[in-house]
């Protein structure tokens, strides 16, 4: 059997607000207003039902009074007492007839029947029920001098006063405001909460929770703390790891150089000689990435952005190499410079490797600055762009069979570029290429 496209439960969930704040907070004022609703109706059922019993009691005897004193009163005189027996919900003509169908809803038949048999002795020759004014009815009766007496007749609900709505719609205020608290209470905790993991960035120096509060408040804090300490123990700790393999695999290395320019000139001594470099920028780019992930101590500063630019450039030129620079930000920046300078020079070095004809584009975005560098390469496979960012991954096959490399250039610029605030995202051109953007919300 096909299940349905859209689900009534998935339509709700669509509908309901997206923090668990605005959600239980909408909940129990929702809950709240429909028992104000379910008490009103209670209420005005009970007033219906008490005023019904004390009309019944007492309206048939005031009608049949009445007509026994317009029965008693000379011919002449009966026009007079109209008015002065005229009330709210019933009033008396003199002659006519009344035509109609009788009366059809459940309130209307017992009225009548109380009133009819309240009317006795005299005889009731017609009754109907009129459209105006809505739920009444019409009685014709025969006095004892054989002439007719009409009575006009309907039911009087109880109203409400208008007081009694004020007091239940501010009872439903007060009680929303206090709910509103209530849930800030219960979900403050986890948005400070929520908020201190998001500050915990690639430098694991989060701020510290308070941690006070009711119990649980204070339990999840204590926790949230300790796994902070315990997160960056064991970061730092790795990066000693490798610090120190890196610094013990420095002497077999040099040592087997000094072997390797002991050795007969030949193809057997250059590709040694290659593996040994290759070994030892591996060794280097894998602790520079370990440090990128423990983050960075560097502090942020005031710099002319466009003289790093400028600076970088020229270096590339001085050693043959063609780079242009498009674009200019006119404005000191506050960032952290070497981070950046790395950066730019990984994605610079990447470009160089794999394509040709690049450029280092700048322009401002409203309060963001964009670093781009542009190659005319022959760019990355769409569903390989995140895959890239990743730690010793190597995309030869799409790239450049010829080209080396570590594989972690571009994730130790990923990993730099989040530590300062920034985003790396990488594209490919329509017109063919490859597009590193790096975004930063540091202008000053």
């Amino acid at each position: 059997m096909p299940m349905p496209e859209n689900p009534p439960s998935q339509g709700l969930r669509r509908l309901m607000p997206r923090s668990l704040f605005a959600r239980v907070t909408l909940i129990i004022v929702v809950g709240l207003a429909i028992a104000q609703l379910l008490t009103f109706a209670a209420v005005r059922y009970e007033r219906g039902i008490a005023m019904r019993e004390l009309m019944m009691m007492g309206i048939e005897r005031d009608i049949a009074s009445s007509v026994a004193i317009l029965d008693r009163l000379p011919a002449e005189e009966r026009d007079g007492w109209l008015g002065r027996l005229e009330r709210r919900n019933y009033r008396f003509l003199l002659g006519g007839s009344v035509t109609g169908a009788e009366p059809e809803s459940p309130l209307l038949r017992q009225f009548t029947a109380a009133i009819t048999n309240a009317l006795s002795p005299f005889e009731v020759i017609k009754v109907a029920q009129t459209s105006e004014p809505r739920e009444s009815i019409r009685i014709q009766v025969r006095l004892t001098d054989g002439t007719t007496a009409i009575v006009d007749a309907r039911p009087v609900g109880m109203p409400v006063s208008t007081w009694v709505m004020w007091a239940l719609l501010v009872q439903l205020a007060v009680l929303a405001v206090c709910a509103w608290y209530a849930v800030r209470l219960v979900t403050r905790p986890l948005a400070q909460l929520a908020a201190a993991a998001d500050d915990l960035g690639p430098d694991l120096k989060g701020r510290e929770l308070a941690e006070e509060g009711p119990s649980e408040v204070a339990h999840a804090a204590r926790a949230f703390n300790a796994m902070q300490r315990r997160i960056a123990g064991y970061m730092a700790e790795r990066v000693e790891i490798l610090a120190a393999i890196s610094h013990d695999l420095q002497t077999p290395i040099t040592r087997m150089r000094l072997r390797t320019d002991l050795m007969d000139s030949g193809a057997d001594q250059v590709k040694f000689r290659q593996d040994l470099d290759a070994m030892n920028v591996l060794v280097r780019e894998g602790v520079t990435y370990a440090r990128t992930l423990h983050g960075t101590t560097e502090a942020p500063c005031r710099i002319d952005a466009d003289a790093l630019l400028e600076s970088m450039v020229s270096d590339y030129e001085d050693s043959g190499q063609q780079v242009l620079l498009e674009g200019r930000i006119g404005a000191p920046i506050v960032t952290r410079p070497n981070a950046l300078r790395r950066i730019l020079m990984n994605l610079i070095d990447n470009a160089l490797k794999f394509g040709s004809d690049v450029r280092v584009r700048v322009q401002l975005e409203a309060d963001r600055l964009v670093i781009a560098v542009i190659d005319s390469g022959p760019g990355i496979p769409p569903d390989q762009l995140e895959t890239v960012l990743k730690p010793f991954v190597r995309l030869e096959s799409s790239r450049n069979r010829s080209t080396g490399g570590t594989g972690l250039g571009l994730a130790i610029a990923h990993q730099l570029a989040t530590a300062m605030g920034a985003e790396l995202k990488l594209q490919n051109r329509d017109e063919g290429g490859l597009e590193a953007r790096l975004t930063m919300t540091t202008l000053d």
